[in-house]
């Protein structure tokens, strides 16, 4: 693979087709065979056949990332706490990335290029008019060791739009750089998003809150630091949502608007106009990102040891298992080209390099499951712990199409359309690697074996994740293809037919008239030819099924369980927005409840089920722009 050059360099063509043969992502998968010792062959770009290596990120990631002393829970200090719910003040704050990385040495938010540092610190600034608590996560508020009866003080609004700080926090705005739609933006940084600092809560577990739209930074360029309602409210449900179908996340605390309203041009076409503000409390156990280090590594030698430091950081912080590798593990890789070898435990860098490219390659993979498109996989909006970051103008698919994007920004080029998600993960760990690389933390070798453990590391979960929806005993290829080809043709609602499969009997006997009966709902306006497709289709499905000797209770079970009733359609948010944009906020707690249970059949709540109507398709609904 020829060597990266930082920062415009252009791995990827402008068309891409995810999971095609030819696709970037295949390019670059890993062709392993195992070897005595776990030692393996890594051959770039070699067709024999292989057995995949298990991730080293599944097997350290099995490790507790927190250790807690066997006598209970402790906190900060020692103090043991069972059970006990926790009042705001008695929040237990720690602020281990301004202890312990560079900062800025000025402490206004005049947008300006900030060298040198990782952070800026700076208060919130946000003006507020009675603000009004709109919706609140006590899932969330239960990681955090939060009462939820906090939730109830008169000043709740005033603390988490920023009006007034929280006792224990120290706030500051991240700086870091990324390559938006390709090109290198250089500096970026936390424009609007102000952390507050790190709860560690009973389990040791660190915790970090951020609000998001609370006024200006020195990264807020030409912008007001600030959100509107309809952005966080999207932002809000869409984090909650995704955490509840199982899917690596940030999470949202709280949504409140601040009684002010703030100007947008919501598509960039000239007619600006005012709507609500709002802020949202993100919570994460980092959001450091691929362009925290990317940013660094393109000023220079001198900031080369800031990306060094935030790798430490982030190793001792969150993969702390990696720090505890020894020899004795045997986690050694043979290049295939000579005698050289990866050896993951004399470079900690490069098994931390790994493991993030698997997390990345695991997350897209379940994006791809669900039919989730995240709409701007710009660089600076890559978490290093593989979660889902930074919920602008996403959008799940309604009917099924591989070149669906739901940013109008990204027109008419489709760059982070959903077909494409795999590959452009990949083009980002490029980018990453590329980056520890030119800081010195990588060789070239341990580079490229990033971006191949993330190749097999998508396809194994992407296969695994296909063949549960489908309820199949092991992986067809071939069945799935030709599965996602008629849906692409029909235009199939793609989560409502999955959760209709389970009701398909593995009963062979079945006759041809009666075949598509259980998905009439979702195979609609078809003709003879397309009719004759589905039922070839089924029949070829039918009798794997039956082969398989799984009974019907069994795997529809199996198969509810992965294939939710419940997604996050963008109609939904829109209705949610109007309804508290009138100052009616039930719809949108009541949307907030249906999410967190979307296997659940829920009796009652199925027209959150239901297909968008016709008025779900114009602009502003079913496509959004960058505007927030």
């Amino acid at each position: 693979m020829q060597s990266l050059l930082f920062p415009h360099h252009t791995l990827l063509s402008s068309s891409f087709a995810a999971l095609r043969p030819n696709s970037l992502l295949f390019l670059f998968r890993s062709r392993l065979r195992p070897f005595p010792r776990r030692t393996l062959p890594f051959t770039m770009g070699s067709t024999s056949t292989a057995a995949s290596l298990e991730g080293i990120a599944d097997g350290l990631r099995n490790q507790s990332l927190n250790c807690v002393d066997d006598e209970g829970d402790r906190g900060v200090g020692g103090d043991v706490r069972r059970n006990n719910r926790l009042s705001l003040e008695e929040l237990s704050w720690d602020h281990s990335f301004v202890r312990e990385l560079p900062g800025d040495r000025r402490t206004d938010s005049i947008p300006r290029q900030v060298y040198h540092a990782c952070y800026s610190k700076v208060a919130p600034s946000v003006e507020v008019d009675d603000p009004k608590l709109v919706a609140w996560s006590e899932s969330v508020a239960e990681i955090l060791d939060l009462d939820p009866k906090e939730f109830e003080r008169p000043d709740f609004p005033l603390l988490f739009s920023g009006a007034s700080l929280l006792v224990g926090s120290l706030p500051y705005a991240q700086c870091y750089g990324g390559h938006q739609f390709g090109m290198w933006a250089g500096q970026l940084g936390d424009g609007r998003a102000i952390t507050l600092g790190e709860v560690i809560n009973s389990k040791s577990e660190r915790w970090e809150l951020q609000l998001k739209g609370a006024g200006k930074t020195p990264y807020s360029r030409f912008a007001d630091g600030l959100a509107v309602l309809r952005s966080s409210i999207r932002e809000f449900l869409c984090s909650e949502a995704m955490h509840s179908l199982g899917i690596p996340t940030t999470r949202a605390l709280c949504l409140v608007t601040t009684g002010k309203y703030v100007v947008r041009d919501m598509f960039y076409d000239g007619n600006p106009k005012e709507e609500p503000g709002a802020i949202v409390c993100r919570v994460a156990p980092s959001f450091l990102r691929f362009g925290s280090y990317q940013l660094h590594a393109s000023r220079g030698k001198e900031d080369y040891p800031i990306v060094r430091a935030l790798a430490d950081y982030a190793i001792r912080h969150h993969f702390p298992h990696i720090e505890k590798m020894t020899k004795s593990e045997g986690l050694s890789f043979s290049t295939g080209e000579s005698d050289q070898s990866i050896d993951l435990t004399s470079n900690k860098y490069a098994a931390w390099a790994v493991e993030v490219a698997e997390r990345t390659a695991s997350l897209v993979a379940r994006w791809q499951g669900v039919g989730f498109t995240h709409g701007v996989l710009n660089t600076d909006n890559m978490s290093i712990l593989g979660l889902s970051i930074d919920y602008g103008p996403f959008g799940f698919l309604d009917a099924f199409d591989p070149s669906y994007t739901p940013n109008t920004t990204d027109l008419p080029g489709r760059r982070y359309c959903f077909a494409n998600q795999p590959d452009i993960g990949l083009w980002n760990i490029a980018q990453f690697s590329a980056t520890l690389q030119a800081a010195g933390l990588l060789d070239e070798k341990e580079a490229e074996y990033a971006m191949e453990r993330y190749g097999t590391k998508f396809m194994d979960e992407y296969q695994f994740i296909m063949t549960r929806k489908l309820g199949l005993a092991r992986y067809n290829k071939e069945l799935i293809s030709k599965l996602l080809s008629n849906l692409a043709v029909d235009k199939v609602d793609y989560t409502n037919f999955f959760r209709l499969l389970s009701n398909i009997k593995a009963d062979p006997s079945i006759p041809e008239s009666e075949l598509l009966v259980p998905l009439k709902a979702v195979l609609l306006d078809m003709g003879k030819e397309r009719k004759e497709a589905w039922i070839g289709w089924l029949k070829t499905y039918i009798q794997e099924l039956a082969d398989s000797g799984i009974s019907d209770e069994e795997r529809k079970a199996s198969m509810n369980s992965v294939n939710p009733k419940y997604i996050l359609r963008n109609y939904l948010c829109q209705s949610a927005i109007d309804a508290v944009e009138q100052g009616d906020f039930e719809e949108v707690r009541r949307l907030l409840k249906v999410m967190e249970r979307p296997y659940d059949e829920q009796p009652g709540m199925e027209k959150y089920a239901r297909l968008p109507p016709a008025w779900a398709y114009r602009p502003g609904v079913c496509m959004l722009s960058c505007s927030s």
